[in-house]
């Protein structure tokens, strides 16, 4: 009996001694010491609120209505090198490919690109001069043009990206009512072009 008593005895003063400490959220404490509060369990009956992006009002389905003759094509670097490489004319070869007036556009960092490039892309720079390239000013920091394509295309729908590059034309499959230009077999192709302009997908 003696044994147990004591066990009881030091049980007693453990339980006393945890009694004695300042419980983690307690009042007295500062902010900083205080425990987090517990997170409650989600309610499985409330009502699930989705943030989806709101669509283009452009888009009719998979039809981008935006989209007609004169096309405005946003060019990149890799396209204008591809086009040197094949010996096309960028303009010449938009029209064949579209059968309507086409407009390429440049934007600043693409111009950048081509500058950093150096004496190689001399030829490159000269096309990209010509006074029936527009100009397209960008506001981000920075060089790098696939972001930049990127994001014009999802604000505005009114444009056809031109490029060979492989990761850039996946990402802007992602983006609905965009179609892609692209050098192959030595002139233009274009995908996801609707039908209803007379151009095949």
């Amino acid at each position: 009996m003696g044994k147990r008593t004591k066990t009881q005895k030091i049980q007693k003063q453990k339980l006393a001694q945890l009694k004695r400490l300042i419980k983690p959220r307690d009042h007295r404490l500062k902010e900083k010491d205080k425990a987090p509060p517990k997170k409650k369990k989600p309610d499985p009956y409330t009502i699930k609120i989705h943030d989806a992006p709101q669509m283009s009002s452009a888009l009719f389905f998979q039809y981008n209505t935006q989209l007609g003759p004169p096309y405005h094509i946003l060019v990149d670097t890799n396209f204008i090198n591809f086009s040197i490489k094949n010996k096309l004319d960028i303009i010449k070869s938009m029209m064949d490919c579209l059968m309507a007036k086409c407009i390429p556009y440049v934007t600043d960092c693409v111009m950048g690109e081509l500058e950093k490039m150096g004496h190689k892309h001399k030829v490159a720079l000269q096309i990209v001069r010509d006074s029936r390239f527009e100009r397209l000013t960008c506001l981000h920091k920075g060089t790098y043009a696939d972001d930049c394509l990127v994001n014009r295309v999802t604000q505005h729908k009114c444009y056809i990206v031109g490029t060979n590059d492989k990761d850039l034309r996946n990402r802007i499959r992602k983006i609905p009512g965009v179609p892609v230009m692209y050098v192959a077999q030595h002139k233009y192709a274009i995908e996801r072009m609707p039908d209803a302009y007379g151009v095949p997908m």
